[in-house]
């Protein structure tokens, strides 16, 4: 009987359990249930009652309970845009999404995708799409390059609002690539590809002349420390030398050494010698040539006194006779002038009466001139035979009268030569010119 009635005891408590997990239902961290049907109803009045995190009795065939999964959804985002410049651009993006934990969230979230989870995916990267190339149409490639946080922000901020329509919230929304078929990306950055590589060269080679500096200044002191230790090399060896020689040389050194003190011994003798010598060349010879040289150069100083006493004497008496004869012929000319002055007036008057007298007597005056200087006529006359070595004369000494008189009255020029030695203008010489030009042109 006890067996029977603990039999139907863990009978009854069997079905119950059974029947309890099949009207309790237990919502999962990462899900909500969705409750609907007969008191079926949220604290706002939903219309249905949301459970997340506990459980709930549910009643079969009065009430019916779906699950909505929290977990974060991934949705790749690959859009063609065209942003303000015209250039086309492929963008590629992730945004992470999920329902909302708040009630609200999840109450949205199950009246539009309840049923429909599979869908989502594809709706939300239709939004995400359609705000991402409306951004980029107003934005410029190098907006959306430098400033893709910006991008990002905008797009969440855009998209917010439908987003909590929908329950969803955004956990992460990434920009990943921007491509564009046109290269303008890639030109963009070529530039600035180019200096980095440039400055990447030049800090290459610099890099390169800096290790090759360190590596030549390693050698140098590589080479000095090797050429510092074959100099001390050297120098050690040079005092060995220096100490094997002086050990080889130790005993002609001390036979030196003593020859040596000889000879100081012996020079120390004779400059004492020397020194004799000299004291006694000082009292024999120097001071009495001393003495006899300074009585000759004072009798050679006394003589020298006197001959300049006398000598200056003598020019005195010089310059009292230079200045004498100067004034005597000072006086000479003086006289002098004055005859030649008074000469000059007399021969000035005499000529003068001679000119009235030729003015007078013309022919009278010239035959007593004539007479007064007919020894000089004659003389000219025969100076022009003076040339002559031989001269062959016919008729004897007619012959030479006539050839005398025919030079003395050859046309006029015998007159001429008359007046001319009257007139004191001609003399002899000037006159034997003149008769031997007559000759010649005879």
């Amino acid at each position: 009987m006890d067996l029977v009635l603990a039999g139907v005891i863990a009978a009854i408590a069997v079905v119950v359990i059974v029947a309890f997990k099949l009207i309790w239902r237990v919502a999962e961290p990462n899900e909500a249930i969705i409750i609907s049907g007969l008191g079926a109803r949220g604290r706002d009045t939903l219309g249905f009652k949301i459970v997340t995190g506990k459980g709930a009795l549910v009643l079969p065939g009065f009430q019916s309970a779906r699950r909505i999964s929290l977990d974060s959804r991934v949705s790749e985002l690959e859009v063609r845009c065209v942003t303000r410049q015209g250039i086309p651009v492929h963008v590629r993006g992730v945004v992470i999404y999920k329902v909302g934990d708040d009630l609200v969230s999840i109450a949205n979230a199950a009246r539009r995708f309840l049923g429909q989870q599979k869908t989502v995916d594809d709706k939300i990267h239709q939004l995400f799409s359609g705000h991402l190339r409306s951004i980029v149409g107003n934005l410029t490639v190098e907006d959306l390059i430098i400033n893709r946080d910006a991008l990002t922000n905008e797009i969440r901020t855009t998209s917010a609002d439908e987003m909590i329509k929908l329950g969803m919230i955004v956990d992460s929304l990434q920009i990943q690539e921007i491509e564009d078929a046109t290269g303008y990306i890639a030109n963009l950055g070529r530039p600035h590809a180019a200096a980095v590589a440039s400055a990447a060269r030049t800090a290459e080679a610099q890099r390169d002349q800096e290790a090759t500096g360190a590596e030549q200044e390693a050698e140098i002191k590589k080479a000095a420390a090797v050429r510092q230790a074959r100099i001390q090399q050297a120098g050690y060896q040079a005092e060995m030398d220096r100490a094997a020689a002086k050990a080889g040389q130790a005993g002609p050194l001390a036979e030196a050494a003593a020859r040596q003190e000889v000879v100081v011994q012996q020079t120390s003798a004779a400059e004492l010698e020397a020194q004799l010598a000299e004291k006694r060349l000082e009292g024999e010879v120097r001071k009495p040539a001393d003495a006899r040289a300074y009585e000759k150069v004072t009798l050679a100083d006394a003589d020298r006194r006197a001959s300049v006493a006398e000598s200056q004497a003598e020019a005195e008496g010089i310059r009292l006779r230079g200045e004498a004869e100067a004034e005597a012929t000072r006086l000479r000319g003086m006289a002098e002038a004055d005859a030649a002055r008074a000469l000059g007036l007399a021969e000035a008057d005499a000529i003068k009466a001679r000119a009235d007298a030729l003015a007078q007597n013309q022919e009278a005056v010239v035959a007593q001139q004539l007479a007064e200087k007919w020894p000089e006529i004659v003389e000219a006359g025969a100076k022009a035979f003076s040339n002559v070595d031989h001269m062959i004369v016919l008729n004897g000494a007619q012959g030479i009268e006539e050839t005398l008189a025919k030079v003395l009255t050859l046309g006029g020029t015998g007159l001429s030569v008359a007046r001319s030695l009257l007139n004191g203008s001609v003399n002899g010489a000037d006159a034997e010119a003149i008769i031997k030009s007559t000759e010649s042109r005879e």
